[in-house]
């Protein structure tokens, strides 16, 4: 008698670049894997936990896409129904900005078991990494994350209403609207607010621009800064090493 596959999907969220980030969960989740689709900004070291699945490359990259989100949805339904159990290998977590809970319904509508394995966040961890808190008391008591553009193409409308606010504003996506972004800061009277780009967050290709929102867009053309990048807005930016008249004294070593 032939055992009926119950096909399965999860979604697991791969952390930032540093492909020692991902949860154990994450790595278990590979390991039972049939297949494996996974995206750009995903180390292929994390594809050795899943030396037995067939591996498809799916990845978005800002103008190269290699795929369109419908198609995606499509194979992650074809490869669990013919398959068995499909990996969707995200960056950071699926949840951020990562459109993960539309893959998650597309599947379930067509009768797919999901589960999600959540993952480190960039708009966290970029700055963590860099000594950066994105709360500290006396300096900021929330934090904003952002996408930098929206799927119309436009500058975040919420951009200029967080640099109303006292919060550090963490925004993804957002290079190539720099310019832009600083504006919304300049309206807002946030001329010296400083301002870091962390580029390539986690990994040896891994750097750093440091400024304020008046200077901060030279700054990143200048140091040829570029995606993938965390920008982060906000006076928690002084305790960084690199910051004249840093506020403290704490250096993280990773």
């Amino acid at each position: 008698m032939t055992k009926t596959i119950q096909p399965e999907l999860t979604l697991v969220g791969a952390g930032i670049g540093d492909p020692d980030l991902i949860t154990v969960k994450g790595m278990k989740a590979l390991r039972r894997a049939d297949v494996v689709l996974y995206d750009a900004l995903v180390s292929e070291e994390l594809l050795e936990y899943a030396p037995q699945a067939k591996k498809v490359y799916v990845g978005k990259r800002v103008d190269q896409h290699s795929f369109k989100q419908e198609e995606i949805n499509r194979l992650i339904v074809s490869h669990a129904i013919g398959g068995g159990h499909v990996v969707r290998l995200k960056g950071g977590d699926p949840y951020v900005f990562g459109r993960g809970h539309e893959e998650m319904l597309y599947a379930q509508k067509h009768g797919i078991r999901v589960n999600l394995v959540p993952g480190i966040s960039s708009s966290v961890a970029a700055p963590a990494l860099q000594g950066i808190p994105v709360t500290r008391r006396g300096d900021s008591q929330s934090f904003w994350v952002i996408t930098g553009t929206t799927k119309e193409g436009d500058v975040s409308k919420d951009i200029a209403l967080a640099a109303q606010s006292s919060a550090t504003v963490i925004i993804l996506m957002g290079t190539k609207k720099i310019d832009q972004i600083m504006d919304s800061f300049k309206a807002a009277g946030k001329e010296n607010t400083p301002v870091a780009i962390i580029q390539n967050a986690s990994t040896p290709q891994e750097r750093i621009g440091i400024g304020h929102v008046h200077d901060i867009a030279d700054i990143m053309r200048r140091d040829n800064l570029g995606s993938p990048a965390v920008i982060v807005v906000g006076d928690v930016v002084r305790h960084h090493a690199k910051y004249p008249n840093r506020l403290s004294d704490v250096v993280v070593n990773a």
